[in-house]
């Protein structure tokens, strides 16, 4: 039997930024919250792994440090008091009843609610890595996948590596702090922002596109160059090279999702419009989620936050009434 003082309304998997303003906007519909969040604090992947990065896509602002935007996200949260539980990954789910379903988490706890909206991300995602030689065996001498501060790139030559936002993000944050900075697109076409791309090709750094690649990383203990080649010509040039950074996207888990019975197509969660999914009870929003139209932004994100919580407060009437 669950007790009523724990038994919530809403409760919302992942603070990120589109699980943090979940939250708010469940506050802000009178329901009874709560927030789990597997990282020992709020704020995802965007605090635990790019702190420093600017954020372009959000209303209001031009651009904003992502542990700026995480600031004011939290606050607007936390104004109306939901209870946060933090260091727990959300292992199990179980509908039990109609409005009962049962989250239980990796140190075994269980967590009751009437509804539950996933904002969990890619989810339990690791970076892609390239099978080049010597690249594994210098992690965390000199290869990077993430950039929590930029100032220990002080004066150092970085290659960035990719074709996203993120890259050419990162490319352009460190055109004033490194020495030299170097961009390796493969592809001939980028899948950052038009803006973005534009700047980053009128910058200092230098862009190495199309069909340029990583070939190899050169170094003993630490990298000190990096083989790089034109795909399409076999040309090959050694370069030196304090840092690299690969930024060419993320390997989605989503193992734990199917098991749970949710509805799976390709990387992610299938959801209707309202961002109901297949399973009663459950609605999701954010990166995790996948629609015809699907855009990968935290704006699209917030939006689809504030459906899916308007449809679980629909959802827990719709009991109440006994509609």
């Amino acid at each position: 039997m669950v007790l009523q003082g724990d038994l919530y309304d809403i409760t919302v998997v992942g603070a990120g930024p589109v699980g943090l303003y979940a939250a708010y906007y469940s506050g802000l519909r009178e329901c009874k919250t709560k927030i789990i969040e597997m990282y020992p604090h709020v704020g995802g992947r965007l605090i635990s792994m790019y702190p420093e990065k600017e954020i372009f896509d959000v209303a209001g602002y031009q651009r904003i440090v992502a542990a700026e935007l995480i600031a004011e996200l939290t606050g607007q949260a936390m104004q109306y008091d939901p209870v946060v539980v933090l260091d727990e990954r959300v292992s199990g789910l179980r509908v039990l009843d109609e409005r009962l379903i049962e989250l239980t988490t990796h140190t075994g706890a269980s967590h009751y609610t009437q509804a539950v909206v996933l904002t969990v991300g890619a989810g339990t995602a690791l970076p892609r890595k390239l099978d080049v030689p010597n690249l594994i065996s210098l992690e965390g001498n000199g290869i990077h996948y993430f950039l929590p501060a930029f100032e220990p790139l002080r004066g150092r030559k970085v290659l960035v590596v990719g074709g996203g936002n993120s890259a050419v993000d990162w490319a352009m944050a460190l055109e004033n702090v490194a020495a030299e900075v170097t961009l390796l697109n493969r592809s001939y076409t980028w899948t950052a922002h038009e803006a973005m791309v534009e700047k980053l090709l009128s910058s200092r750094v230098k862009v190495r596109y199309p069909y340029y690649g990583l070939k190899a990383v050169l170094g003993d203990d630490r990298v000190t160059g990096a083989v790089i080649w034109n795909e399409k010509s076999g040309l090959e040039e050694t370069i030196a090279v304090d840092d690299i950074v690969l930024s060419i996207g993320m390997l989605a888990n989503i193992e734990p999702f199917r098991q749970w019975g949710l509805d799976i197509v390709g990387d992610g969660i299938r959801v209707n419009t309202d961002m109901s999914t297949n399973l009663p009870g459950i609605f999701a929003a954010g990166d995790i989620v996948t629609y015809h139209g699907k855009i990968q932004l935290i704006a699209s994100g917030a939006g689809e936050a504030a459906t899916a919580i308007h449809s679980a407060k629909e959802f827990i009437l719709e009991g109440v009434l006994g509609r």
